[in-house]
């Protein structure tokens, strides 16, 4: 009986070591291919995603124009997401996420789709509002790493980045 159990336990850690490494390459391939395609649409939402984020720290203000200014994949009218947007291609799954060689990859949190994110975090066209509903200036982020939203001030540059979508807003 004792042999038996060793067997099925390690038919199990083959079998899952399969599984895993047949999953890390699926996911490097639609990386892949969403990387030359340029964009990733979003099956629940429909949102077309730019395949990857401006690459550079960058201020709330310089976010906002870098996406209303992109033109990629024959469309011109991309904005910057809202935080609930950003925080709907969250992936909490613990693996690495697609990142340039030349940086650390991020291995917690990553988006979906194989989008690849420079930084640690991404500015969002929400704004902090006070108690009584006036804008603050403080903008949302999404910290991929951590799966958490965030707020800083609309001039810091600190690992922010801007990753632009196109599509109905929420």
């Amino acid at each position: 009986m004792k042999q038996r159990a060793k067997v099925i336990l390690i038919l199990f850690f083959v079998i899952a070591a399969t599984c895993g490494a047949q999953s890390r390459a699926d996911h490097r391939a639609g990386a892949q291919e969403t990387q030359a395609r340029g964009y990733w649409i979003d099956p629940s939402t429909g949102l077309m995603w730019a395949a990857k984020d401006n690459g550079y720290d960058i201020t709330w203000g310089k976010a906002m124009k870098y996406c209303q200014n992109l033109s990629s994949a024959g469309y011109s009218d991309w904005r910057l997401p809202s935080v609930d947007e950003l925080q709907g291609i969250y992936d909490g799954s613990g693996f690495t996420a697609p990142h340039p060689e030349n940086q650390l990859p991020i291995l917690a949190g990553k988006a979906r789709g194989g989008l690849l994110l420079t930084g640690a975090r991404e500015w969002s066209s929400s704004r902090v509002l006070d108690d009584r509903g006036h804008r603050t200036g403080y903008a949302w982020e999404y910290d991929f790493p951590h799966g958490r939203r965030w707020k800083d001030p609309l001039g810091y540059t600190g690992s922010l980045r801007a990753l632009c979508v196109r599509g109905p807003e929420k």
